[in-house]
């Protein structure tokens, strides 16, 4: 208790009704949850078994569960449930399947299981899928999370396309069933569907959970709003810790007017605010103060912070996205030596995706390591990995992966049992498959037609690399591309044309950055293979499955991946009208929700804070002016500095010599 400042006591020893704790950013939350368990059980004689942790994510159920193993043992801690919600439901299900109709051995889809699921039943209905499955899926996941059923969505369905939804819904829940089989959402449905039904289930499991507490209590959704409720009933043992301020996830069900409606629910509720921040700088929380203000509030608050007032906020103007990307990675790199800090203290923070591309290519050109959360790498896109395999063949005629993955992209009618053919062929040789192709031994093992497309390729492959050769490089893989008809490949093989043209805009995206490439090599490696070598050295290295915290490297990640995590570096790109806040939520009118967007990304940094946007952005080809975000006309004036191409000769020659005293520094303590 010692350790904790009055307001985290007051929410730790109130276990007499129903508790609100409004917990800043950085705040302390987790140490709250954590302690009030060990507090119940050591101070107040609760049984471990009789109390449960709820939150949204395996890592903080982790994390949770390990602070509280270190505050309390023994068997008086003995069968503390602290887990997600969606493990509590499947806990719940095992135990009552019985009820719901369900055999002991149930199966559990994943996404990919279900929209699997989902496609099958459309052809099955229509005789194709339509590309269908993926918003189909996500309408039957919203249905679930409002607590709607197959048939109360077909009752409801306004016009063919809802009707298409819902009966699709109504198929789907058919099979599953007929399959034994549970989705993801239904771990939290089918718990309260089964209360609902019936009440003596209810009481036996109100038996088991006396006191219940749940972290990110404004993210919960309607039947997981119902799912707490029904488990406390009228008693009011409850800590709900929350913040409206960071409630970003509306776009999958969840309801910050949850934490509002504690009030109806519970008139006794008592409200604790957190409100000292333990992480960021004074002005950087004044900044957060100033951009959340104009958000209307249920429960107002304001962060503060012991921790110094801490360097003014960086506004960085620059001339298009290339010169943003190259402006951070290098200002990164510099920052580093100068400062003999780590990669890791840094984080680059984004909107959307699709800002990650030429962020990823300009910290290979650099070569500073980074790691990307939250959503696809760059060159780990099929479209990206299609055109590299090409690129790799052109340099190396041995790379049999890159042949197999490319030889049939976009189609040729080169089938799985010509390539087995081809492949048996070439071990017996001990030659590489694109060898293979032209040796006169093949027509002994594969039928005429295919022999005949499989030397077309590589005819064609090799006149392309005679032209790279020749030293027209960089034309002859535009051209290479625009052999392949690449593009109506994509329109062909992607669920809209939008996609398809995102996708060739991160094709076009990748040859450009050869070409910069190309541009910068040094005498003795300017040309096409060199280039290519390069390139295609971050797509054949060895990728990581798991998070490797120890490593040093870059953070890069989503607004919303970032929530929860905190970094002594933050740049924040992109901060402009149609990014932050994003087109769809100025058009729908839903600008809140993006102002906390921006407000959880401010708070997620420690000591510096940079914001940089474009004048100018490439869209589909064209070059479009770019307006500076609303959000940064909400940042307190006088704790801002503002500096753009114009002013930055005098900064960088500085900078420049910054460095440099750096390196000599760096060096002389060898």
């Amino acid at each position: 208790m010692s350790k904790l400042n009055p307001r985290q006591q007051e929410a730790v020893k109130y276990i007499d009704g129903p508790l609100l704790v409004l917990a800043g950013a950085g705040s302390g939350k987790t140490s709250v949850i954590t302690r009030k368990i060990a507090y119940m059980i050591e101070e107040c004689g609760t049984k471990g078994r009789n109390i449960a942790a709820l939150t949204f994510t395996n890592k903080a159920a982790r994390e949770m569960k390990e602070r509280v193993s270190q505050l309390v043992s023994g068997p008086a801690a003995r069968g503390l449930i602290v887990s997600t919600f969606h493990n509590l439901g499947l806990r719940i299900i095992r135990k009552e399947h019985q009820c719901l109709g369900y055999k002991s051995g149930f199966s559990i889809f994943d996404a990919q299981d279900a929209q699997a699921l989902i496609k099958d039943l459309l052809i099955q209905e229509h005789g194709e899928d339509n590309d269908q499955a993926d918003h189909i899926q996500h309408r039957i996941s919203n249905w679930k999370n409002d607590m709607v059923n197959p048939e109360q969505a077909i009752a409801q369905a306004d016009g063919p396309a809802d009707m298409l939804c819902a009966q699709a819904y109504l198929r789907y829940q058919r099979a599953l069933k007929a399959y034994n089989a549970l989705d993801f959402d239904d771990l939290i449905l089918l718990p309260v569907q089964m209360f609902q039904q019936f009440p003596e289930v209810l009481q036996r499991w109100q038996r088991r959970i006396h006191y219940l507490l749940v972290d990110e209590y404004q993210d919960t959704n309607i039947s997981q709003y119902l799912l707490v409720q029904m488990l406390i009933g009228d008693r009011g043992k409850l800590t709900v810790v929350g913040d409206d301020d960071q409630s970003i996830y509306a776009w999958r069900g969840a309801r910050p007017e949850n934490l509002a409606q504690l009030q109806d629910d519970y008139p006794n509720l008592k409200l604790v605010k957190l409100e000292q921040n333990y992480r960021s700088t004074a002005r950087i929380l004044k900044a957060a103060n100033h951009v959340i203000d104009h958000n209307p509030h249920v429960f107002e608050k304001a962060l503060w912070s012991e921790l110094g007032y801490g360097d003014p906020i960086r506004v960085i103007r620059c001339r298009n996205e290339e010169a943003e990307c190259e402006r951070v990675v290098t200002e990164i790199l510099d920052r580093r030596v100068r400062g003999h800090g780590q990669y890791a203290d840094f984080a680059v923070l984004y909107r959307g995706n699709f800002q990650a591309r030429l962020l990823e290519l300009k910290f290979q050109v650099h070569n500073v390591p980074y790691k990307i959360s939250g959503g696809t790498s760059f060159f780990a896109r099929n479209e990206i990995k299609d055109i590299m395999a090409y690129l790799r063949l052109l340099i190396n005629r041995d790379d049999d992966n890159a042949f197999l993955r490319i030889v049939n992209v976009p189609r040729r009618k080169i089938g799985a049992s010509t390539l087995e053919g081809l492949g048996t062929y070439a071990t017996e040789r001990g030659i590489s498959m694109f060898d293979a192709c032209d040796e006169m031994g093949i027509e002994q093992s594969l039928p005429e037609a295919s022999v005949k497309r499989l030397r077309q390729f590589s005819a064609w492959m090799n006149r392309v690399t005679q032209r790279c050769d020749s030293g027209e490089g960089m034309a002859a893989i535009r051209e290479m591309v625009s052999d392949i008809d690449y593009e109506a490949w994509l329109h062909q093989n992607s669920s809209s044309s939008a996609v398809a043209e995102r996708r060739m805009a991160n094709v076009f995206t990748l040859i450009d950055s050869l070409q910069s490439t190309l541009e910068k090599a040094d005498d003795d490696e300017d040309n096409i293979q060199a280039a290519v070598a390069k390139l295609v050295l971050r797509d054949l290295m060895d990728r990581q499955e798991e998070d490797d915290e120890s490593m040093d490297q870059v953070q890069l990640m989503t607004l919303h991946a970032s929530k929860g995590l905190e970094f002594p570096h933050v740049y924040v790109i992109g901060v402009e009208e149609e990014i932050l806040p994003h087109r769809v939520s100025i058009e729908e009118d839903n600008i809140e929700e993006e102002r906390r967007l921006c407000y959880v990304g401010i708070t997620r940094a420690k000591q510096t804070l940079a914001l940089t946007y474009c004048g100018k952005r490439k869209q589909y080809g064209e070059l479009i002016d770019c307006a500076p975000s609303r959000f940064l006309d909400e940042l307190p004036y006088d704790d801002l500095v503002w500096e753009g191409e114009e002013k930055d000769l005098e900064l960088n020659q500085q900078r420049g010599q910054d460095t440099l005293s750096g390196l000599k520094g760096l060096f002389d303590s060898f």
